[in-house]
């Protein structure tokens, strides 16, 4: 796609390689209030990423990352080159986050949206047991396991990736159901669920078997239920190279070995 682009507005993670990275960019192509800028140009890894993202949903703004972290799958490499015409050409994508509502013992109900993952974990040396419906129906009376998450396609190289969970594109219409270390039923690999669909979890044994729930960096402790579900209304823009798109790191991760 071709976009005219005049106006930065450069962003550091605050290590020192994104401090200079930012300040060599500046220099050359100057630096614009983020609220006024065509492109956010995010330094740092995808956690740096995810924030930013967070920070600037539904203002309509895209967002541009080069990697100064350690992992940066969601950035483009980095090099003060030309950066115009890159942007220029670059490739879009929509992200939208995950609304989670967690009813909690400790802390009433709390809503939280995550970019990355929705996950729920045990909070004690015992297994969680977990009740997952799809929708309203039940798909699975009892999940024994460590934990359990849905993820987003944006989030599916991350934590997800970790838990065996499969890497999605961009583009694809899905989210990944993937359970954590489970002991019963000890082949269930998870599911692949429509984006438009529901999920709950209920917490069976929950005071003798306590869990926490966590949307990317909000944590609520000692959960009764969660509701997942993507949510429609806020959206955010990534900006990925031509030649260096998600879809074609995608592939390059699946023929890994």
């Amino acid at each position: 796609m071709n976009r005219k682009i005049e106006t930065f507005a450069f962003l550091s993670s605050g290590t020192p390689d994104s401090d200079q990275a930012a300040q060599e960019l500046i220099k050359i192509y100057g630096q614009t209030d983020a609220r006024d800028a065509n492109v956010i140009v995010a330094l740092g890894g995808d956690g740096f990423m995810l924030q930013t993202l967070q920070n600037y949903m539904n203002q309509g703004k895209m967002i541009y990352g080069m990697n100064r972290g350690s992992v940066g799958f969601l950035m483009n490499e980095f090099s003060s080159v030309d950066l115009k015409e890159r942007i220029e050409l670059a490739q879009s994508e929509t992200i939208r986050p995950l609304k989670m509502v967690a009813e909690s013992v400790v802390e009433g109900t709390v809503t939280a949206f995550a970019l990355n993952e929705v996950s729920l974990l045990r909070q004690s040396y015992q297994a969680a047991k977990i009740r997952i419906s799809v929708d309203d129906q039940i798909r699975l009376e009892e999940l024994i396991c460590d934990g359990v998450m849905v993820a987003t396609p944006a989030g599916s190289t991350a934590y997800n990736l970790s838990a065996q969970g499969p890497i999605l594109p961009l583009d694809a219409h899905l989210l990944a159901l993937t359970p954590v270390s489970a002991f019963r039923p000890r082949r269930w690999r998870g599911a692949l669920l429509p984006n438009k669909v529901t999920v709950r979890f209920d917490i069976l044994e929950p005071e003798k078997r306590p869990v926490n729930a966590v949307a990317d960096h909000t944590e609520v402790k000692s959960v009764l239920s969660v509701t997942i579900a993507e949510a429609t209304h806020m959206r955010a823009t990534i900006l990925f190279d031509k030649n260096h798109s998600w879809n074609e790191r995608i592939l390059k991760e699946q023929f890994l070995y």
